[in-house]
């Protein structure tokens, strides 16, 4: 049984939601009088939620902003009642103006209002340890120069008709219907990126697997036959080609693709950052159908390397 399902254990999942006024930084809290505490913006997973999709959701019922993860900041585990386990992911998250023109928050019984600080004073404003735990964290990407992000996303398609059962060409193979559930948890998931560019494999299960993204996102998928599986059998593949490309631009993307070339996606957005690639850099290459890992990079600096590394997938089954 997987962690987000297991009975024993509660996963909630929020943001460190910050922005910059007049060059400083600020710090979003919230004030919740039912429970006479400040905290960082969290919330519990709703059942087949993936924590991105949890913590975007619940940033937003909390606070009307609409947001998008950056630098993952990992997670904090404690106690709750009836002797629970409760483990809760963190992410940073820049808050645009547009966000914040087109926030929906009004007072209401959960929280009371919301405030804005600086660094220090927010650590001294919160009410628990713990969120100060995750603030020191997010402070350490800030004197790093690690928080203002983009990410490439590697994305391997869902699960399709098995080779032996298909007559027709190898890139024509759809999804199995479980493929198809698999492809709507993920792109929720990866959707909390809010990515700016989508580019896949012009094979049919990796184009199946985009179109739920593409709903969420409203953008167009860009097929490049150079990240294709055939490609990669010819020796004709473009991924270095591809992955440079986007970094250039210093914008999110999602590259969907196959098995054989992830590790490629992986090994060229290391390349182009100067990043040594290292045992995690090899696993986040390694994925299941219909799972993703998110490379993340510094916005100022990107050939300064792969700031963090994230793996996710679909929603797994009670």
């Amino acid at each position: 049984m997987s962690i987000l399902t297991s009975p024993a254990v509660v996963v909630a999942a929020g943001a460190v939601c910050w922005r910059e006024v007049d060059g400083k930084l600020k710090i979003l809290l919230v004030h919740r009088d039912a429970r006479a505490d400040v905290s960082l913006p969290k919330g519990k997973l709703d059942p087949g939620e993936t924590p991105p999709e949890t913590a975007v959701r619940e940033v937003e019922e909390e606070t009307g902003l609409r947001i998008a993860l950056g630098v993952p900041l990992g997670t904090i585990e404690y106690t709750v009642g009836g002797g629970r386990e409760k483990i809760v992911y963190y992410w940073a998250s820049e808050i645009s103006d547009i966000s914040l023109e087109e926030s929906t928050f009004a007072p209401n019984e959960e929280i009371a209002k919301l405030e804005w600080l600086s660094l220090e004073k927010a650590r001294k404003a919160v009410s628990y340890d713990r969120d100060r735990d995750i603030l020191d964290r997010f402070a350490t990407e800030v004197a790093a120069g690690n928080h203002k992000t983009f990410a490439i996303i590697a994305l391997r398609h869902a699960k399709a008709v098995p080779p032996a059962s298909w007559d027709g060409p190898d890139s024509t193979r759809p999804l199995l219907h479980r493929g198809l559930e698999q492809s709507i948890s993920t792109a929720a998931a990866v959707a909390a990126y809010r990515p700016r560019r989508l580019i896949s494999s012009p094979a049919v299960r990796c184009m199946m697997t985009m179109e739920p993204i593409t709903r969420l996102t409203e953008l167009p998928v860009n097929t490049s036959k150079g990240i294709s599986q055939d490609a990669y059998e010819i020796g004709a593949s473009t991924v270095a080609k591809v992955v440079k490309r986007q970094i250039e631009k210093g914008r999110t993307a999602v590259l969907c693709s196959h098995g054989p070339v992830l590790p490629d996606i992986i090994t060229a957005t290391a390349k182009a950052t100067r990043t040594d690639i290292d045992a995690p850099l090899r696993r986040a290459g390694m994925l299941s159908t219909a799972e993703f890992s998110v490379l993340h990079i510094a916005r100022d600096h990107p050939e300064g390397g792969i700031v963090a590394v994230e793996t996710h997938g679909p929603a797994p089954k009670d």
